[in-house]
């Protein structure tokens, strides 16, 4: 099985301003509520292939029931932690101004909720996969992540970590199976500008290097690089299509390699699903479904 966590997840209110007005009362011309966070986007996409898994993390108030209503109403399995005080965070996307995106805060997460999420961590063992993606809140420690895999070690389970600065590198010595940073991301780790994949490729080896075990970089129009478990380096262009929503197409990409990974245990498949699943995000309105994802990837293949 599957598990994502999401420790922040939101109500995405996405909507769409013509000639925005500050000072002004504005009127959208298109409105979507979708639940929202990197962990809960990974695990729509696996739905979408076809992938069992479960959504882990917390939610409180009236949101919160919504974002787990909503989850369940499209396929995927939740578990979520109730937090008793205040409620999950509204995030307001101007998809009309440039992306500008007003985020919430979300609910203050104590020790009890905390340890009530590694309980249920426990019961996962070999064959298992374990998602953590985004940031944390404020009120959580920020050594969370390290504390989550050092408390996993040794149990067979695939971890995957799609996260920034010492969210990452403090895990790295528990060989998480997959990190997925992106060009600028993989720069900022070692305080250099990566704008092209020669450049990154010895930085994604270096990340390798420090206990990775795939290291996954994305790069936009750019396309994306693997440094992979068996030593190899795959390189490949982005596929061709029109940017219409890049919201979740990183999410994606983990959720496609995750996904190729499982289904064949081949590194170049895997390669070929998570930039065929980011492609087809980004060239969509939602999520990419499996049909849209199918059809990138035939493309990348007959291109090999």
């Amino acid at each position: 099985m599957i598990y994502t966590v999401t420790f922040n997840p939101s109500l995405d209110y996405i909507v769409s301003v013509e000639n925005f007005r500050l000072g002004l009362t504005n009127r959208t011309d298109s409105e979507l509520i979708l639940p929202g966070g990197k962990g809960l986007n990974v695990s729509k996409v696996l739905g979408n292939l076809g992938v069992d898994n479960t959504a882990l993390g917390f939610v409180a108030g009236f949101t919160g029931e919504e974002i787990v209503r909503r989850t369940e109403e499209m396929g995927v399995k939740s578990d979520f932690i109730r937090i008793q005080e205040g409620i999950s965070r509204i995030n307001l996307k101007l998809k009309s101004i440039n992306g500008t995106e007003i985020n919430g805060r979300g609910p203050r997460i104590g020790g009890e909720a905390v340890e009530e999420l590694t309980r249920k961590l426990d019961i996962l063992g070999q064959g298992d996969a374990l998602v953590l993606a985004g940031s944390i809140p404020g009120s959580m420690p920020d050594d969370i992540y390290r504390k989550i895999l050092e408390r996993l070690d040794g149990r067979g389970i695939l971890t995957v970590v799609d996260a920034t600065k010492d969210l990452l590198v403090n895990v790295l010595e528990y060989h998480p199976f997959l990190v997925k940073p992106n060009n600028h991301e993989l720069g900022e780790l070692f305080g250099v500008e990566l704008k092209d994949r020669a450049e990154v490729v010895p930085y994604a080896k270096r990340l390798r290097g420090m206990g990775a075990v795939n290291v996954l970089v994305s790069m936009a129009d750019q396309g994306a690089v693997l440094a992979a478990g068996d030593g190899e380096i795959y390189a490949s262009d982005a596929p061709r299509g029109k940017l219409v929503n890049g919201v979740g197409a990183g999410d994606s990409m983990v959720a496609g390699f995750l996904a190729g990974w499982m289904e064949q245990g081949d590194y170049e498949h895997a390669f070929h699903m998570g930039i065929a699943a980011g492609s087809a995000s980004a060239f969509s309105e939602l999520l990419a479904t499996r049909e849209e994802i199918m059809a990138i990837y035939g493309q990348l293949t007959e291109k090999g």
